[in-house]
């Protein structure tokens, strides 16, 4: 949704407002809180329709048709934030004895105004009209209409293999330079491009779910594996002679996560994707998608040990210290490690974090996770050698690292960093607990960058750059450039590059995101993400000269987000 500048809430609402505590997206009053809101306040692709009318006691009557527009209302707008059944995730619980016990007049000052916690100011704003403000203050004093669960006779209908196994190539049939190819999500077409990394050509376009949040291969390299927030799976052969999708499913209702197995021995044999709705991950065969394990992650928060019935899955990576997922849930703070070694008995290590977990990768060492838990301010550092929390970092506000970015310090030696919605700094931790002991799991440096909303930190083995996207910062001269670092002189400050600019693409909002490495480490590629009627597209820039090198401007490319450079991804190079 738009922001609008200027913005100013009344004290007295202000006031109401963060006493119910009501924090969801989209606020409007800081440049750090708007950037916050647009990554908080996405839509749900569940359906409204499948989720079923409760009436309660004590809240007003509303029609079938009034119920099915704020269902429809509720999920396009709130539930990224307050969670399908509102229970709280990024924005607080609006469950019905907070939203009764307020009542309906406080309730509709409340969504009109919003608050300065970063409720948004549905009505004032033109969001919703003052009919819509009351439907929805109604709606709330019902208890939450559930979706369907989506279990494994559900997710066996969906389930397709295009192409068999044993009709699939015993060797790589094209030629296609795979190791430089990279996976670019067209987010609101609901298709992935398959671009040479030399010619910068597109070679395939492959219709997929919608808006994929992320491509991952496996561990030979020879499979892409894309999950789209609709939960749709994909599996893309690169060997066959015109590489294609061979396999499908979908494993829910909404999803954000997929990856392989990597350990040693069990190479491309399992694959795992974990879904927002139902709060649950399925292990599938690595060769087929067949779902062979759906496990629910529904359980206890860490501290408060309270019941959470919606605990989502977040970031999923594959160990190469154990055979083992290791899963992210992100509003019990739980992180599992779940071996697979013996399906018909898996076995799981639970460890207690800190809540609000989702994206990471590993340090250089490839031993420790880092993950965010963006809502604590922390990053979480998971032995995986030693199968045990290794310790959890007070960072800055809301880090949002993408996998985060692994280089030698020149004071500090071995670091990993993070940037941040919520502030201006990019932050180093110290990886190297042998090495440099005293600078193992502590913020060793803090820099400032251009300013908050950033969702990507980024290098490679081979440069001597770190690159820090602004995609969601409200100014637009922010999310259109990215600032650049020399990583030998960290304190010299950044240059701004301006990608947007360079990409002359038109009008639009033209939002910067995620820098992604070639194969050889000497470009980097930038999304230009414009509105869907709007050209889009991509800029690669020489990393030795930080000069523009190619823009990539084909009307196919349309809303493109993320870009998964294969041996990259494959071998866990940030």
């Amino acid at each position: 949704m738009t922001m609008k500048k200027g913005y100013r809430t009344p004290l007295a609402v202000a006031i109401a407002a963060l006493a119910l505590g009501m924090g969801a997206a989209h606020a409007q009053h800081k440049d750090v809180d708007g950037a916050k809101a647009a990554y908080q306040g996405s839509e749900s692709p569940i359906d409204a329709e499948s989720a079923k009318v409760v009436r309660t006691p004590g809240a007003p009557d509303l029609t079938e048709a009034e119920f099915e527009k704020a269902k429809e209302m509720y999920f396009q707008r709130c539930a990224g934030c307050h969670g399908v059944l509102r229970n709280g995730a990024t924005g607080k619980p609006l469950t019905t004895d907070i939203t009764q016990e307020r009542g309906l007049a406080y309730l509709k000052t409340f969504i009109n105004y919003g608050s300065p916690a970063g409720m948004p100011n549905w009505g004032t704003s033109g969001d919703f009209t003052e009919e819509e403000v009351e439907l929805m203050a109604k709606y709330v004093m019902h208890e939450p209409p559930v979706p369907p669960e989506f279990g494994m006779s559900a997710m066996r209908d969906t389930w397709e293999v295009i192409v068999a196994p044993e009709d699939r190539p015993t060797e790589k049939l094209n030629d296609w330079d795979i190791e430089n190819l990279f996976s670019v999500t067209l987010r609101d077409a609901g298709q992935i491009a398959l671009i040479d990394g030399d010619s910068k050509e597109i070679l395939k376009i492959l219709e997929t779910g919608y808006a994929v949040h992320i491509s991952r291969m496996s561990a030979s390299g020879r499979y892409i594996f894309v999950i789209g927030r609709d939960a749709k799976v994909d599996m893309i052969d690169l060997w066959m002679e015109d590489p294609g999708i061979v396999a499908t499913i979908k494993v829910g209702l909404e999803a954000r996560s997929v990856e392989t197995s990597k350990f040693e021995g069990y190479e491309d044999d399992l694959a795992i994707a974990g879904a927002y709705w139902p709060p649950q991950y399925v292990i599938m065969d690595g060769k087929t998608l067949e779902p062979k394990k759906i496990v629910s992650t529904r359980g206890m928060t860490v501290g408060t040990q309270e019941y959470h019935p919606e605990p989502r899955v977040a970031a999923i990576v594959g160990s190469h210290q154990h055979p083992e997922f290791i899963v992210n849930v992100k509003e019990t703070g739980k992180v599992r490690l779940v071996n697979y070694e013996n399906m018909d008995a898996l076995s799981t290590v639970e460890l207690d974090t800190s809540r609000f977990l989702h994206d990471g990768g590993w340090d250089s060492s490839g031993r420790y996770f880092m993950a965010a838990a963006n809502e604590s301010n922390q990053i979480v550092v998971i032995d995986a050698k030693d199968r045990e929390l290794e310790s959890i970092v007070d960072v800055g506000k809301t880090p949002h690292p993408g996998r985060g970015a692994n280089f030698v310090d020149p004071e500090f030696g071995p670091v990993w960093a993070t940037s941040h919605l919520g502030d201006a700094s990019i932050q180093l931790i110290g990886t190297d607990p042998e090495g440099h002991p005293d600078n193992a799991w502590k913020v060793v440096r803090s820099i400032d960058g251009q300013g908050g909303g950033s969702l990507f930190v980024k290098t490679h083995p081979e440069s001597d750059n770190l690159y820090v996207d602004t995609t969601l910062n409200p100014d637009t001269a922010l999310s259109q450039s990215v600032a650049v670092f020399d990583i030998n002189d960290l304190e010299a400050g950044y240059e701004v590059l301006p990608i947007a600019e360079w990409a002359d693409v038109g009008e639009g909002p033209k939002r910067v995101v995620q820098p992604e490495y070639n194969q050889a480490g000497d470009e980097v590629w930038f999304s230009v993400w414009n509105a869907m009627d709007q050209q889009s597209a991509l800029v690669i820039v020489d990393d030795a000269t930080r000069e523009l090198k190619k823009v990539i401007d084909d009307e196919r490319i349309v809303t493109p987000t993320g870009k998964f450079n294969v041996i990259n991804t494959q071998k866990d190079i940030y």
